[in-house]
């Protein structure tokens, strides 16, 4: 059965509720976007109104729109740690991450507590996500998986630990895309266009550790923008794991392995500009790998140095 709405796209969709529908509120004020001084309890019931809004829609779709295509079943538990190399759990720690960062802006955008935003903002990617995990543990296509509820905490303990160690983000969370072959032999899994492929071509994606250099030397010559990323991936995955077939017919295995790289990279939200345009979109856009010179080196032993990595 053709699905036409992805579980990662339902989501997303449940994310951007929550990020536009103050886009919508701000054009009634110009005063909007300022961060309050103090603790602001309209703004404060706001944000939370906004989140649970968010989050039901986005699960009650995920209900509708994906799990309504499976049988149901006796909450249950599954192993997939081995599937996709685990670049699905690296997909996870960053969504966590950024979910429950975008949390924290807003909390603190009310003029809330740091101790508050940490409570009720940074743990917001692991509440939602960990919810999608209960409605896989009740499908019996799928299973809450322990792997991805880990990989959940993994993403939120980042963003709540350097908060606590440094009261700031010196490493952040990073993702890039290139497009690849894999999704010709299998585009009902991989993806059908390129935006599809970006969500669900695990061959295409990199996810990174970018760590801000002058952050960890703020007496250094160095540019406040200027990191160093270590990034990771795999290729050669036409499936979740190595046995591969589609209804009745096998397709040839494929040459599994995983791909280290560290190259430079720019954090967009120190460069300095007088423009609130350029502003918002370096930070909206920051979460993106800038490509750069690159040196891979993969878990066969081959190494290669790319002038620019996408």
């Amino acid at each position: 059965m053709k699905i036409s709405l992805t579980k990662m796209k339902i989501i997303s969709i449940g994310i951007s509720l929550f990020a536009y529908s103050f886009s919508a509120i701000a054009q009634h004020t110009t005063s909007f976007w300022q961060k309050s001084d103090t603790s602001h309890t309209k703004r404060k019931n706001l944000v939370f109104i906004t989140e649970t809004a968010a989050a039901s829609i986005a699960l009650i779709g995920l209900n509708q729109l994906w799990y309504a295509d499976f049988d149901r079943s006796s909450f249950h538990t599954i192993n997939d740690n081995s599937e996709w190399l685990q670049m699905d759990k690296a997909g996870h720690v960053i969504s966590s991450y950024y979910i429950g960062k975008m949390g924290m802006n807003a909390l603190d955008w009310a003029g809330q507590s740091k101790k508050n935003q940490l409570l009720y903002g940074a743990t917001l990617g692991f509440a939602f996500l960990g919810a999608v995990e209960v409605l896989d543990g009740f499908s019996k296509e799928w299973g809450f998986s322990t792997g991805d509820l880990l990989a959940n905490a993994t993403g939120t303990g980042l963003l709540i630990g350097q908060e606590l160690l440094w009261d700031e983000q010196r490493i952040l969370l990073k993702y890039s895309f290139h497009t690849t072959s894999y999704p010709s032999r299998r585009p009902d899994l991989l993806g059908e266009n390129f935006l599809e492929q970006t969500l669900k071509d695990y061959n295409g994606q990199t996810y990174w550790m970018s760590a801000n250099l002058w952050s960890f030397g703020k007496k250094s010559n160095l540019p406040k923008w200027l990191n160093i990323a270590f990034g990771y991936g795999a290729e050669g995955m036409v499936s979740a794991n190595e046995v591969v077939f589609t209804n009745t017919n096998f397709l040839p295995a494929q040459k599994r392995f995983r791909q280290y790289y560290i190259s430079l990279d720019v954090d967009l939200t120190k460069i300095k500009t007088r423009s609130k345009l350029l502003k918002t979109v370096f930070s909206t856009i920051n979460f993106i790998k800038i490509p750069a010179p690159t040196f891979e080196i993969t878990s066969e032993g081959h190494s290669k140095f790319h002038l620019l990595y996408f």
